[in-house]
């Protein structure tokens, strides 16, 4: 017990005497210090970005339920970056048919289905005109994903099926031909063509720089015969009854749509079969990797930063080498003056990284309210491991880049040092 309370005694006047060195340098000291607070901050800052895109990302697939299955047209070829490629240079894939949904509805394990195609269109309203998306969707899409009204319902089976000219529009799509208006039963143009507006859509916001509010919900077929005059979609959503076969009920749309497609390897494939665990993966993966990314552009910055702190210690002990030499002259031994040098460094980095973590939380907030603001699901979270982490590798980078001027300074000869006075 005795040897611990000198031990710790010994510690305290260490730190003490380090503290006090520091402190007969305010203006360097504080300046180091807020230094290598921003590299701190920033990880705390992107960190807490990174939960908050997740959150983001995540929130916009809620609209599907856990068992949907998404069926998307794809380049043939070997490997994803060859159909990326392809479809980047405007390649057009028509293979997959109206009679291909169909045939997956018939499925034993599908209950609901419907394809979708796009396409931009100016919409009228008397003096009124919008620049919009057009969402071609088949009339079961509510059945497999949340589609929220502010006002009337979507579009009917029989109403697609008759090509019938009805329309849901996007909150700012309302907004703009109607004002406060009531827009259910009015009627727009498209195309020089009539259509009646049978539902609005609740404001969604955007996300990925895609405006969710700006589109408008026509039946797929009606796209399709009157407005684009063709008979292929871009892709397929179906939700599956029995949760635990999904992946059984993949393999079978596969087969199937190889067979009807004339497909003979799965390299080949104009199509591309995916469940929404999949997709949650691949995203929850990509925000990952980019967060990764960018704290290990910033642990760079904080290693330039704990090469600053080798040079201010090494400034620090070749203007104090009369004060090592006296010390050493009056008892001091190696090891008092190597940690008494090591702790100044170790200060000098906690002391940024408590900084840090202060600073990164109040930016981490206003990238919160910013994002909020422009109507974004974004998350305020900074969390216990990005402090800990922060706090830790600002400690060891102390450590580690404080050890070289540090040990310079102990095995300083005391005839030696006193001489340079």
């Amino acid at each position: 017990m005795l040897l611990k309370l000198c031990v710790m005694n010994n510690f305290f006047k260490r730190a003490e005497q380090a503290y006090f060195a520091l402190m007969r340098q305010k203006l360097r000291t504080i300046l180091t210090i807020f230094a290598l607070s921003i590299g701190i901050a920033s990880v705390v800052m992107i960190m807490s970005a990174g939960a908050g895109l997740k959150t983001m990302v995540l929130s916009e697939m809620d609209i599907y339920s856990p068992n949907t299955l998404n069926i998307e047209v794809r380049v043939p070829a070997k490997g994803e970056t060859g159909s990326a490629m392809g479809m980047a240079t405007g390649i057009t894939i028509t293979t997959l048919k109206n009679s291909d949904m169909e045939e997956i509805g018939k499925h034993k394990n599908i209950d609901a289905v419907y394809n979708y195609v796009t396409s931009q269109q100016i919409i009228k309203y008397q003096q009124e005109t919008k620049k919009a998306i057009i969402f071609g969707y088949g009339a079961a899409a509510p059945k497999v994903e949340k589609i929220e009204f502010a006002e009337g319902r979507f579009y009917t089976e029989e109403e697609e099926s008759s090509l019938s000219q009805v329309v849901v529009l996007g909150s700012a799509v309302k907004e703009r031909l109607f004002g406060d208006d009531q827009a259910v039963g009015k009627i727009i143009f498209m195309r020089g063509k009539s259509f009646r507006v049978v539902g609005v859509l609740v404001k969604r916001g955007a996300s990925f720089g895609f405006d969710f509010d700006n589109i408008v919900y026509v039946p797929a077929k009606t796209v399709q015969k009157r407005m684009l005059g063709t008979d292929y979609s871009i892709g397929i959503n179906a939700r599956v009854i029995d949760m635990s076969k999904i992946n059984q009920t993949k393999e079978d749309i596969e087969y199937l749509l190889r067979e009807r497609h004339d497909i003979i390897t799965e390299g080949n494939d104009d199509f591309k079969v995916t469940t929404m665990d999949e997709i949650r993966q691949t995203m929850e993966t990509i925000v990952g990797g980019i967060t990764l990314l960018l704290i290990a552009l910033v642990c760079i910055s904080l290693i330039v930063g704990g090469v600053g702190i080798t040079n201010i210690m090494y400034v620090s002990v070749t203007e104090r080498t009369f004060e090592i030499g006296l010390r050493k002259a009056v008892g001091a031994k190696k090891n008092d003056v190597l940690w008494q040098f090591l702790l100044e460094a170790i200060f000098l980095t906690f002391s940024g990284g408590v900084l840090g973590v202060i600073v990164g939380f109040v930016l981490s907030y206003f990238v919160y309210c910013v994002a909020t603001n422009y109507g974004l699901n974004w998350s305020f979270s900074v969390s216990i491991s990005s402090i800990i982490l922060a706090l830790s590798f600002s400690t060891i980078v102390g450590l580690f880049f404080g050890v070289y001027p540090a040990r310079k300074a102990a095995h300083l000869q005391a005839v030696d040092a006193l001489r340079r006075e």
